[in-house]
């Protein structure tokens, strides 16, 4: 198994410098975070797997730059619903048991942002229902973070069985 990984992690480090792998990882999360589509998971993967000596600094780094693209959602969902309260022209539906669940929950609930499809739309909600910033990204940084840790720890462990 280690005789057909050399070629790709040899081509990975010549495409991935350390600078600017750390910059796209952020902006790969940050993007990953808002509602645009993206897998900053196969980015952090990819960084740590080229530059193992790295790995804690690049899961700061998506970290940050997941949770900062979330509160960016987060602040979206309460500019909606301020916008919606000032022109009455935006007329945006929410699945009333999705919200009141949310509402049940509270910032608790954001732990699973980081699911695909459906966390930047409860980060959106969240917004939406004023809940409380703090809590909120306190939670969505919890989430995100177990995710990330997943998958550096992971990778990590693939790689010293690699050799």
């Amino acid at each position: 198994m280690v005789d057909t990984a050399q070629p790709f992690l040899h081509w990975l480090q010549s495409w991935l410098s350390v600078d600017a792998g750390l910059v796209g990882l952020f902006l790969s999360a940050f993007l990953s975070a808002t509602v645009l589509p993206g897998s900053s998971e196969v980015v952090l993967a990819a960084l740590v797997t080229a530059h193992p000596g790295i790995a804690w600094p690049a899961f700061v780094v998506a970290l940050v730059g997941n949770v900062s693209g979330a509160v960016i959602t987060l602040w979206m969902g309460r500019a909606a619903r301020q916008g919606l309260a000032h022109f009455q022209r935006l007329r945006w539906q929410l699945e009333p048991q999705a919200m009141q669940r949310l509402q049940r929950l509270g910032p608790p609930a954001l732990f699973l942002s980081f699911v695909p499809l459906i966390g930047d739309a409860m980060v959106l909600a969240a917004g939406w229902l004023n809940l409380p910033l703090a809590r909120c990204v306190l939670w969505m940084t919890l989430g995100k973070g177990a995710r990330y840790l997943v998958i550096v720890l992971g990778v990590q462990g693939a790689m010293s069985l690699w050799g």
